[in-house]
């Protein structure tokens, strides 16, 4: 018999063979359901609704949108260092009448007061700070909803000093009833008409600038936002006007 025939021959025999084994299936045990579990059912809570937010408002971002994107690897380029409008409502300036220090330190810390206005630079325009005056840049911050005071966006740019909000607030008064509106008056060192009325809390705005997480304009430093950003204002267009005309501490109101 040929070399060939015998490997044939070989083959058939093995195949014989595994036909005749019994399958492996055969001698496993049968699948037995288990039984529900019984017993007390577990009170679980309903699955949450998360708030449906706006990114934008017409053209406009929310602030939540802006900072969204600004914190987003995705959108990021879309607004960061972008010239772009945020809608909001001001919830917290640092010139309101009731909050001052006399140099810019907070007494209990001795470090910068970022939210006060310094007394010492309140005054009106000509008039230089002392040389011990530590002065922040006028700034209000706005957020989606009246009383927020986490969320929310800080806009600077539309005044470099308390002394230029002092002054568009003398000619706002000395203008004759029913003119106030019409004031115009530009910050001598930014180039810009500064907003009438001054920015003030319970108006809702409309702000175009560039949105960052850096202020580089002032003279003293660079502030800067990392989380919530900071929008330099290049115009400022009110929707809604504050219920009452901002004053400077220690200014008098006019009757």
């Amino acid at each position: 018999m040929s070399p060939l025939t015998t490997s044939r021959l070989v083959a058939l025999v093995s195949l014989a063979a595994l036909a005749l084994t019994p399958g492996c299936g055969d001698a496993d045990e049968p699948y037995v359901p288990k039984p529900a579990v019984s017993g007390k059912v577990p009170s679980l809570p309903g699955v949450p609704t998360l708030p449906q937010k706006q990114k934008k408002v017409g053209d406009a971002y929310t602030i939540w949108g802006a900072t969204h994107d600004l914190r987003s690897r995705v959108h990021v380029e879309d607004v960061l260092n972008k010239k772009i409008s945020i809608v909001g409502y001001v919830v917290k300036t640092n010139y309101a009448a009731e909050c001052s220090n006399p140099n810019g330190v907070d007494p209990g810390t001795g470090k910068q007061q970022t939210d006060c206005a310094a007394k010492c630079a309140i005054h009106k325009t000509g008039k230089a700070d002392p040389a011990e005056c530590k002065a922040e840049v006028p700034r209000f911050y706005i957020a989606d909803e009246k009383g927020e005071t986490k969320d929310m966006i800080a806009v600077m740019g539309w005044a470099s000093n308390f002394a230029q909000i002092y002054g568009l607030i003398e000619e706002i008064d000395k203008a004759p009833k029913g003119k106030e509106g019409e004031v115009k008056v530009s910050d001598v060192f930014y180039g810009v008409d500064m907003p009438n009325p001054v920015p003030n809390v319970g108006a809702k705005v409309k702000v175009t600038g560039t949105y960052g997480v850096t202020f580089t304009k002032a003279t003293s430093g660079a502030a800067a936002n990392p989380k919530f950003g900071i929008l330099t204002s290049d115009t400022v267009e009110y929707l809604e006007p504050p219920p009452e005309k901002a004053y400077l501490p220690g200014m008098k109101k006019k009757p």
